[in-house]
């Protein structure tokens, strides 16, 4: 048996697609290492979703979005949140082995 997630209707679609845009460009091939050494810098670890959107970490790397990223994500349905974070800790996990162990104290667990 293979894992299937449920699919939830967004309710705030325009906050869900800017902040997902974010994410996506955080995690381009041409971003994600800007964006780990800005979490390394913070002292912020990669699974810290609320840390990162405090220091806006998102916005420091993405640049221009329409609003910060903790203010899009604040504006949202609490379902829509837990999309948006289950979204970020997915693409969190797919960053290449190499530079994961090149930013192993970002990735730590505690």
């Amino acid at each position: 048996m293979t894992f299937e997630q449920a699919t939830i209707k967004v309710v705030s679609e325009r906050e869900f697609g800017e902040l997902k845009k974010a994410i996506d460009f955080v995690f381009a091939s041409a971003q994600v290492e800007k964006f780990l050494k800005s979490l390394k810098s913070a002292v912020i670890r990669a699974r810290d979703w609320e840390r990162i959107l405090a220091a806006n970490v998102i916005d420091t790397v993405a640049g221009k979005i329409a609003g910060t990223a903790q203010s899009l994500y604040q504006a949202m349905a609490v379902s829509d949140q837990a999309q948006v974070r289950e979204y970020y800790l997915s693409k969190v996990e797919e960053v290449n082995p190499l530079l994961r162990a090149k930013f192993h104290r970002v990735y730590q667990y505690s």
